[in-house]
């Protein structure tokens, strides 16, 4: 898959002093995943070395201003950001990571300023507000806040899920197909908003009453915008029950007592999410639940990345 990211995330010498600010995270870890298409319209626009740049409240809206003579320079960068721009429409996207705080990419970090010199909020920078309103389902997150284990662990498993669905889409599905597809999101999706899940399970049953086309447009918009919201400890919780269930027949009383205590132990921050998922998915080969087996929830990203072993995952 293709993720287009900030460049000086990357380690390309490309901000406004001719340094870099190289997330290893993106270039040493999802690199194995991914393929990166680059940009900065900041050096597209002005090249480098060259003066920062900020965002400026004006009467008539936001400008961007040089911070060396205070020149507007929201036309210069409008222009490159447009081309910037022009140049991801071209890719199959799955996600974006911008530059936190920057004028042009920070995503409602950068700071905005009065014609006096005080800080007043934040903002979208000038080419992060652009792709929002061109991508608007498209995964987006800056790079500071992939800090946070829980954000960052939500950000990673909706690109992923995002990835798949586009491939899916490619695949030119009948309905059989969708309701495969939904079945095997079933617990991701319940984990993210239980009456988002409902909804598009509605969706799917009702196929015979909808028209084809009409059917996945809308499944698609749902089911994009939900894989974007954040799960908690609290629904994950409810979600590892439900899984429980489908062997609960099967397992022994011992077993039985150590999976829920697990469970329990997660939703105390005792213990990672990956623990109890373990269980689950031992129990689920050991007694053949392929039900459970064939559910993105238990793996929605290569395991490699680790990111449910961090018990900070959860909130």
């Amino acid at each position: 898959m293709k993720i287009a990211v900030s460049s000086c995330l990357l380690g390309h010498k490309v901000r406004f002093d001719s340094g870099h600010k190289h997330d290893h995270f993106i270039t040493d870890e999802l690199s194995q995943y991914a393929q990166f298409v680059p940009f900065c319209p900041e050096n597209l626009a002005f090249g480098n070395p060259r003066p920062s740049v900020r965002l400026v409240r004006e009467d008539n809206g936001l400008t961007v201003q040089s911070n060396k003579d205070g020149s507007d320079l929201s036309s210069l960068l409008l222009s490159a950001s447009q081309d910037d721009l022009g140049r991801l429409k071209e890719e199959p996207l799955s996600a974006i990571i911008f530059k936190s705080k920057s004028p042009s990419c920070g995503l409602s970090s950068a700071k905005a300023y009065l014609p006096n010199g005080f800080a007043e909020g934040k903002e979208d920078g000038m080419f992060a507000g652009l792709c929002k309103e061109s991508f608007p389902l498209l995964p987006m997150e800056e790079e500071g806040r992939l800090n946070d284990p829980w954000l960052r662990e939500n950000f990673i498993m909706q690109v992923f899920a995002y990835h798949d669905f586009e491939s899916f889409k490619a695949s030119s599905p009948d309905m059989k197909a969708l309701v495969g597809f939904h079945q095997a999101y079933k617990f991701m999706l319940q984990s993210k908003n239980e009456v988002a899940y409902r909804k598009l399970g509605k969706l799917v049953g009702s196929h015979d009453k909808k028209n084809t086309a009409e059917l996945f447009t809308e499944y698609e918009h749902t089911f994009k915008t939900t894989i974007g919201e954040k799960s908690s400890i609290g629904k994950t919780r409810n979600v590892l029950e439900h899984m429980a269930g489908f062997v609960k027949n099967d397992i022994s009383e011992i077993e039985k007592s150590t999976l829920h205590e697990q469970i329990r132990d997660y939703a105390a921050k005792i213990i990672p999410l990956i623990t109890p998922l373990s269980t689950l998915s031992m129990f689920a080969n050991k007694y053949d639940a392929s039900y459970l087996l064939g559910q993105k929830f238990l793996q929605p990203y290569p395991k490699e990345l680790a990111l449910r072993s961090d018990i900070k995952s959860g909130k």
